[in-house]
């Protein structure tokens, strides 16, 4: 029947889209805390007292 038819392509349309989202979140959060450790840099402060 024709006039079911936008129905369908939103349920086909919020299907996918809930896939989608579901994998970019899982991957987003996926990721290992471990890498925080590595890219730590000390930083290096020049202290000068100044004299008005």
């Amino acid at each position: 029947m024709p006039q079911m038819m936008p129905m369908e392509w939103t349920l086909l349309y919020i299907t996918f889209l809930s896939t989608f989202l579901m994998f970019n979140i899982m991957n987003y959060f996926n990721q290992s805390p471990n890498q925080e450790n590595k890219t730590k840099k000390s930083i290096h402060i020049n202290k000068i007292n100044w004299k008005w």
